[in-house]
């Protein structure tokens, strides 16, 4: 039988509020058992303080060679979770079973230290992954490499800066054969090229068999790289099922169902925007629409004294942040640009029908005066869904077509005669 990598079964961890959690060396607790006892009971806590669940009952298996995302709000308990995983904190209940060499990444330069150099932390990190030295040397070429310090390599760690310290931190952890990758947020730090290189070293690692667990912000990441995801609400385990699925539910938790936002008055801005929703053409409030049937998003703005120069703008995005689209609404009357006098105004932008692809996406309103340049407001409105239902390529073939636009767009064909050129042949090759 095919045994999990990772198996967690009803794990529980409390914490007591006003106390913290000490981590202590060899060292130190031996110099702790060597002072006399009346001395240790000045250290005890205070357990009278309030406690509070990090994470309760939580259970889920990993089977080998799977890439895992875990997300969820900030103090969902992610990154307690990863701790439990990783053994650097006990679970207050519950039991976890872990088959294979754990390499972990939680935070930036996790166990590093800043006095020693960056050769130097590659052999102490190695280490402290239960890797021999002989292992290290085979992949320390490797490892430098791939973080890009070579000119730094010799310099303290702690003169590093946080995108060096991560560039290191990733290459030690992901380049020393864990047989199970526990991941942080690494996407948080670094440049978009870096990143790639993160996500593009994730997939080499999970291609050879070995378990990813990744936990992120970074919607796009979890997409690309996790075909599974669990989210974690308020320590407590919410949804377990493909990332698609738990993707939308995470985005769509707490949205207003409606699909609408109002502010209040602000008469001291000369500019406010009061109003903005997705509908259909016939103005009905609506967040599904079908493929193709098109949609609107109605802005509604309130200007309190002459302005000019500003533009009302819509951005469109996926639940991934991949923009869609930007637009304001000069693109289609310049005039706006001019004098805007007081009062209330309403402005709708209509998307095609047949144009978006299935999926869930965002809608961003706001309002900016072009020069100087200021933004008076920006709003973020909510979700809306495109239905994957009766869309063409679906009754054609059972499945969506890939990327954020599905149009279906003229081709022009005709087949050629005898005496046209062929179409494999070099146009630039002319025959006797």
């Amino acid at each position: 039988m095919n045994q999990s990598a990772l198996k967690v079964e009803a794990v529980g961890k409390r914490f007591q509020l006003g106390a913290t959690e000490s981590y202590t060396t060899l060292r130190e607790s031996l110099v702790r058992f060597g002072k006399a006892p009346w001395k240790a009971t000045r250290t005890r806590r205070n357990n009278d303080n309030p406690t509070i669940w990090a994470l309760e009952d939580i259970s889920f298996d990993v089977d080998h060679g799977e890439v895992l995302g875990i997300i969820g709000h900030n103090g969902a308990g992610k990154s307690t979770l990863l701790k439990i995983l990783s053994r650097i904190t006990e679970p207050t209940r519950g039991s976890i079973e872990i088959r294979g060499r754990v390499g972990s990444l939680l935070e930036v330069g996790t166990g590093f230290h800043p006095e020693l150099t960056g050769r130097e932390n590659i052999f102490l990190n190695g280490a402290i992954l239960g890797m021999k030295r002989v292992e290290i040397r085979r992949k320390f070429d490797e490892i430098v490499a791939f973080a890009e310090i070579e000119r730094f390599l010799d310099t303290p760690v702690k003169r590093f800066s946080s995108g060096m310290y991560m560039r290191l931190a990733f290459a030690v952890a992901a380049h020393l054969d864990p047989e199970i990758l526990l991941v942080d947020e690494v996407l948080a730090v670094g440049d978009l090229a870096f990143q790639n290189k993160c996500l593009r070293k994730m997939k080499d690692v999970s291609s050879t068999g070995r378990t990813v667990i990744l936990v992120s912000h970074n919607m796009g990441a979890i997409h690309r790289l996790c075909p599974r995801c669990l989210l974690l609400d308020h320590g407590r385990l919410a949804m377990d099922g493909p990332t698609e699925d738990v993707v939308r539910a995470y985005i769509a938790h707490g949205i207003d169902e409606v699909g609408i936002v109002t502010q209040p008055p602000a008469p001291r801005k000369p500019i406010h925007l009061r109003r903005a929703y997705t509908a259909t053409r016939e103005d009905n409030h609506q967040r599904d629409f079908r493929f193709d049937e098109g949609l609107s998003i109605v802005v509604e703005f309130e200007v309190n004294r002459e302005i000019a120069d500003c533009a009302v703008w819509v951005g469109l995005r996926t639940v991934e942040q991949v923009w869609v689209l930007g637009s304001t609404d000069s693109d289609s009357d310049e005039s706006r640009l001019g004098t805007r006098n007081p009062g209330y105004y309403r402005t709708q932008l209509d998307l095609p029908a047949s144009w978006l692809n299935a999926g869930m996406y965002e809608v961003v309103v706001g309002i900016n005066r072009q020069s100087p340049a200021k933004s008076f407001d920006r709003v973020e409105v909510g979700t809306f869904n495109i239905l994957d239902v009766d869309t063409p390529s679906r009754l054609r073939t059972g499945q969506s077509r890939p990327g954020v636009l599905q149009p279906f767009l003229d081709w022009q064909q005709h087949q050629l005669a005898a005496d046209e050129p062929a179409l494999l042949e070099d146009p630039g090759e002319h025959h006797d």
